[in-house]
């Protein structure tokens, strides 16, 4: 996995270019799904497209960055086959991926430093997923995607 898709809305501009820059810089190809300025725009347009895109099977994972990321981890989750973690914390973000095999890292950059926001990144980057007793709770979520596509 070599290729990331990004977005973010007008408040996650910023973090989103330094993120970019710095997966960039690491040797990961990214893909940009806007916004591309600070211009007020509707951050369900972004988180819509990283999630179709991951939930599609064109990239196995994204980041989204808005104020808060609550707005974009709740449009994203709409997305069958999309386990969007919102995640503050250094620990927060390792258990996203060992028990949640998340596949969208949602960052707020009010509540991240730019510094935070890289440790966090690469330690998602980094994790695998545990398997084990999570795996069930996996299979029915993804039997509940399955079903809702199947309706």
């Amino acid at each position: 996995m070599n290729t990331i898709i990004i977005g973010s809305d007008h408040a996650g501009f910023k973090l989103k270019e330094k993120i970019k820059s710095y997966l960039l810089k690491k040797g990961f190809k990214v893909d940009d799904a806007g916004t591309y300025s600070e211009d007020r725009c509707d951050y369900p347009v972004y988180a819509f497209a990283v999630a179709h895109a991951v939930s599609s099977g064109k990239f196995k994972r994204g980041i989204l960055i808005c104020k808060s990321g609550i707005g974009n981890s709740i449009a994203a989750n709409r997305v069958p086959f999309v386990r969007a973690a919102l995640c503050y914390t250094i620990t927060a973000t390792r258990l996203s991926r060992e028990h949640n095999d998340s596949n969208i890292l949602v960052l707020g950059s009010a509540f991240v430093t730019e510094s935070i926001a890289k440790r966090m990144v690469n330690i998602w980057l980094k994790t695998e997923f545990a398997g084990g007793r999570h795996q069930h709770r996996l299979d029915i979520i993804k039997k509940f995607d399955v079903e809702q596509v199947n309706k």
